[in-house]
């Protein structure tokens, strides 16, 4: 059997030179990010780095791993004195000192925690060195003079496991992101969209169910339909509790008990974590069981698939023509067609959306199991928090600035309804069905009849009044009747975003 060769490829010399002197992208400083949303999308989403961030996990960890020092020094509002006998109880001056710690963690402090990082191979072991450098004879002498904290240094970090600083870390990540950052954000664009709600509350509108023309509605009515709906959500994820609990390797406080018998353990753990501002779990293994998480990132996830149906159903008006979009100067909707004005604003929230959806989906799942007393899934999992939230804050950012770049086109809308009296099919029949049920003669079959004029067919105006005036309506009725138009057609629409519309 004969071996077929190909020849080897040529490259020119010029081909040549240019591959071996291409600039390697990761070796560009300052670094080129990887992902988006670190890259192009930055201004919409850098809020979130103050608290989603490896640096602001970092931060949180100093903050509980200092309030624990002082919980230890000078006891809760509930056990009050030292807890640990022999602790130093600390100064208020003492107490400034160590909350400066987190409050003064920035570029050089990062810089400082990552090489203790690289010989601890540890985080949170590194964040416990970070703080007892700071709590160095020299070092707390030199800031406070004459000072117990050098006395207090053995009980950073003191029968803790890294859960421990962890989940509560986490806790206050994650509800400093929903309530700073993602909820206001969120709820300005709820805002937003009831305000348009208003405004259009009585604009009639064809409605279209299953894509074909169905009973009228207004254009308010719809929007406020889902600014209702969003709003909901927002109460749910403002109500979330966010839970947290410090009580050791496996969750029965075993070396505290052992350290110190005479502590009330439970009651500390607890006092520290509502100190903190989180609700006490007490009941865990080694790690809280983020059950709360969950919960938090499905309504988040379920706030985003509602906004995902604004998307399209806004993305739908405007190819309808309901809406138009008001041009932005020098931009360009199309590189070779020059009249293109593109809902891109909606097409991008879309998927970013989907994008949040699918990573808050999978936190949801992931983090509520843990093998036994413990694996580390939950670790890298939940750093992708930020991306996770990350893509519903600039998806929310993509619907604001669509929103306000829109018209309503009544007169478009009004030409359609005009061509679409068929649609009345359902008012008359349904007043055939009120005067047969007064005793009126003549009613049969109102449904079929109406069935039979409208069904696969146009009907226009003045076919529509020819029927309804050869009923034999009574005369209030029929003239109820010759008075209504498409237009007209709305119910009580306006009424509902006026009366529902909180």
């Amino acid at each position: 059997m004969w071996a077929v060769t190909s020849p080897a490829p040529q490259t020119s010399p010029t081909e040549s030179t240019a591959a071996q002197t291409r600039v390697n992208l990761a070796d560009v400083t300052p670094p080129i990010a990887l992902g988006p949303l670190d890259g192009r999308y930055r201004g919409a989403v850098a809020p979130l780095v103050d608290h989603l961030s490896e640096a602001a996990l970092n931060r949180a960890r100093l903050h509980v791993e200092v309030e624990w020092l002082v919980t230890l020094c000078n006891g809760t509002t509930t056990v009050p004195g030292p807890v640990v006998p022999g602790a130093p109880t600390l100064s208020d001056a003492e107490i400034a000192y160590l909350r400066q710690i987190p409050a003064t963690f920035g570029a050089d402090e990062i810089a400082e925690l990552a090489a203790i990082e690289r010989e601890t191979v540890h985080d949170v072991k590194a964040v416990e060195y970070f703080i007892k450098r700071r709590l160095d004879s020299s070092v707390a002498v030199d800031a406070l003079g004459e000072t117990n904290l050098p006395a207090a240094s053995e009980l950073v970090h003191f029968a803790c496991t890294s859960e421990d600083v962890n989940n509560l870390s986490y806790a206050l990540m994650v509800q400093g992101a929903v309530r700073d950052v993602w909820l206001p954000a969120a709820t300005d664009l709820a805002d937003q969209l009831a305000d348009m709600a208003r405004e259009h509350a009585d604009v009639p509108m064809l409605s279209r169910t299953h894509g074909q023309p169905a009973t009228p509605t207004t254009m308010g009515k719809e929007l406020a339909v889902l600014a209702h709906r969003l709003r909901r959500q927002l109460r749910r994820i403002d109500g979330a509790e966010y839970l947290g609990k410090l009580n050791g390797a496996t969750g029965t406080y075993g070396a505290h008990v052992v350290a110190v018998p005479g502590a009330d353990w439970p009651a500390v753990s607890k006092g520290f974590v509502e100190h903190l501002g989180l609700t006490w779990n007490p009941l865990t293994t080694q790690i809280e069981s983020h059950d709360w998480q969950a919960e938090v990132y499905a309504d988040v996830a379920r706030f985003n698939r509602i906004l995902h149906n604004l998307a399209t159903d806004v993305w739908t008006y405007i190819s309808l023509g309901f809406f138009t979009q008001i041009p932005v100067a020098g931009a360009t909707g199309s590189s070779t067609m020059p009249h293109k004005v593109n809902p891109i604003r909606f097409e991008n929230a879309e998927a970013n959306l989907e994008i949040s959806c699918s990573l808050l989906d999978t936190l949801s799942a992931t983090l509520v199991t843990s093998r036994l007393q413990r694996d580390l899934t939950d670790s890298t999992t939940q750093r992708n928090i930020g991306p996770a939230f990350g893509h519903s804050l600039l998806a929310i950012d993509n619907v604001r600035r669509g929103l306000k770049a829109l018209n309503v086109n009544a007169p478009l809308m009004a030409d359609d309804l005009d061509a679409n009296w068929e649609v009345l099919g359902e008012p008359v029949q349904s007043a055939m069905r009120a005067a047969s049920v007064a005793g009126v003669e003549g009613m049969e079959n109102p449904y079929e009849r109406l069935k039979e004029l409208t069904r696969g067919q146009r009907v226009d105006a003045a076919r529509m009044r020819e029927f309804v005036a050869g009923l034999g309506l009574p005369d209030d009725v029929a003239a109820r009747l010759a008075d209504l138009s498409p237009a007209a057609y709305t119910g009580i629409a306006a009424r509902l975003v006026e009366d529902y519309l909180a």
